[in-house]
């Protein structure tokens, strides 16, 4: 396989494992160091760090992605990938408004730097804006 086509596979198992809640079938994808700037929040460094981060995702929400499409460079160092989201807030989160299980479904996107075979940061971006309007917050 190229390394573009391997680039594309490995993010295509990223998704496949968020979609069956596979949290360690995720973390076994991303380097030790690994990069993960949270949609407009901070920049984590460290698998731990993004174990944390879906220890919180499995307590406050439950998300399955559709729609997924996957860019990838030439070069397979780089890729994208954009996606329908549907979830439900389930318990509330740190700093968001009060969770009651609330469905949403919004667009979204990744950018994903590729090492080794392995996913070396992720970069999430999607609407807060909108995601708020349809948890029933205006704030």
């Amino acid at each position: 396989m190229s390394s573009a086509a391997s680039s594309r596979e490995l993010i295509h198992r990223y998704y496949l494992a968020f979609n069956r809640a596979d949290w360690p079938g995720m973390l076994e994808l991303l380097t030790d160091d690994v990069i993960h700037d949270l949609n407009q929040g901070d920049r984590e460094i460290g698998r731990a760090h993004f174990e944390h981060f879906l220890q919180r995702m499995k307590r406050c929400y439950l998300e399955v992605l559709s729609d997924i499409e996957i860019m990838v460079s030439a070069n397979g160092q780089r890729a994208a990938a954009e996606y329908v989201v549907s979830g439900q807030y389930l318990s509330t989160d740190e700093g968001l408004p009060a969770a009651s299980g609330q469905r949403y479904r919004l667009a979204g996107g990744a950018f994903f730097e590729i090492r080794e075979g392995l996913i070396q940061r992720i970069s999430n971006y999607y609407d807060l804006q909108a995601w708020l309007r349809q948890i029933g917050n205006n704030d």
